[in-house]
């Protein structure tokens, strides 16, 4: 019983529920009837007869393969149940599964008159975060999952979001809910600039993303809107994104400070940081060479270069996506990639002299090339830094 005690730990009253966290386990009671929607393979879709949700931490961010977990897909109600067995928990629940630590949790509230919002989440995106139409891993016949390539596993890495809301909503307004909420979380893996682990574009979720929205059923009117134009639709967005930002903070130490850097802006394109070291040092002289093997962060992270490294990356998706024409490509790409040279050179008046030796390089949407020029204009920058 002491341990049981020690163990538990009750988060906080959440409108007409209660937050608790049990070991590996993030549990939300409800203290009156909820309509709850959600993406559980056991007890999804809308009910109105669930008494609890969780969030379920089933096993390390990766390598690590527990026996359990087979049954997660082969019998998911199987897996369910001993779950609630052993957390002595009602089974009509709906769980959210995760690697993701549960003391990583982030809880965040917004409220305006008598609405009240709640956002609980965990989330770790370094294995999994994928673009929406990134090529799909695995294919679905008769509730078996086959592989469609090398592997075919699922890598680890899930935003998971519990949602609760004081008020009651129509079943419409519940869909809503999901909708807004998903835009909110991509709006801050948007803004992190977090790289899809699958494709070249900009990640905007994981593949393995789960979520809960519930609303107490208090009798009053229903309300009708979750979209961004009702209050409702803006507090879910504030709650959701706060909560993220906050839980991949503490998860995967992803804040933008420690986005500010020339790699993570260009891991989408497959670069690496020993290799972005050698491509930009066989460029240099031996001695300033040697320097910056020593000194890679003094380039990566310095805000100039990052500012103009976002520039051209921006640029290239712009061209990917279709709003700069190709015909255009390479003269953008000189221009930006001299300003990426003078960023780190701090040598404005050198400029044009920039421009002309980049013209030489050579220049296309290949991510090998890219980085490559990437590489070219960093190198060019550092040559001239220590010149005076």
């Amino acid at each position: 019983m002491k341990q049981k005690e020690y163990c538990h730990m009750k988060l906080g009253d959440y409108g007409a529920a209660e937050v608790h966290r049990e070991r590996k386990m993030l549990i939300v009671r409800f203290n009156r009837p909820h309509r709850v929607i959600s993406t559980c393979r056991v007890n999804g879709g809308i009910h109105e007869d669930l008494e609890c949700l969780f969030n379920h931490q089933s096993c390390e961010p990766a390598g690590h393969s527990r026996k359990e977990l087979k049954t997660v897909l082969s019998a998911p109600e199987r897996y369910l149940q001993g779950l609630c067995e052993r957390f002595e928990l009602p089974e009509k629940t709906a769980s959210l599964g995760t690697a993701a630590n549960m003391n990583y949790a982030a809880i965040e509230t917004k409220s305006f008159k008598n609405l009240e919002v709640t956002a609980i989440c965990t989330g770790g995106v370094e294995g999994n975060a994928g673009r929406v139409g990134d090529p799909a891993s695995v294919w679905e016949q008769d509730g078996v999952f086959e592989p469609l390539e090398k592997g075919g596993k699922e890598l680890h890495g899930t935003i998971n979001t519990m949602l609760l809301i004081n008020r009651e909503l129509t079943r419409g307004a519940m869909v809503r809910t999901i909708m807004t909420a998903t835009e909110a979380k991509t709006a801050v893996l948007q803004e992190l600039a977090v790289s899809s682990r699958y494709s070249d574009g900009l990640a905007t979720g994981t593949g393995t993303d789960q979520i809960a929205v519930a609303c107490a059923l208090t009798g009053d009117t229903p309300l009708t809107s979750a979209g961004k134009h009702a209050k409702l639709g803006e507090l879910i967005g504030s709650a959701v994104s706060g909560a993220i930002r906050k839980t991949l903070a503490l998860q995967n130490s992803l804040t933008p400070g420690n986005q500010r850097s020339i790699l993570e802006h260009i891991k989408r394109f497959g670069a690496g940081r020993e290799h972005m070291t050698e491509s930009i040092a066989r460029r240099l002289q031996e001695e300033t060479a040697a320097v910056f093997r020593r000194n890679f962060n003094s380039l990566d992270r310095d805000p100039v270069a990052v500012g103009a490294s976002c520039s051209l990356v921006h640029a290239r998706d712009k061209v990917a996506w279709g709003i700069l024409p190709q015909s255009c490509m390479r003269e953008i790409f000189i221009m930006h990639g001299a300003q990426l040279a003078t960023g780190i050179s701090h040598r404005v008046e050198r400029y044009a002299d920039f421009s002309r030796i980049l013209s030489l390089e050579p220049v296309s949407m290949n991510n090998h090339d890219f980085l490559e020029f990437v590489y070219a204009s960093c190198a060019l920058g550092y040559s001239e830094k220590w010149k005076d």
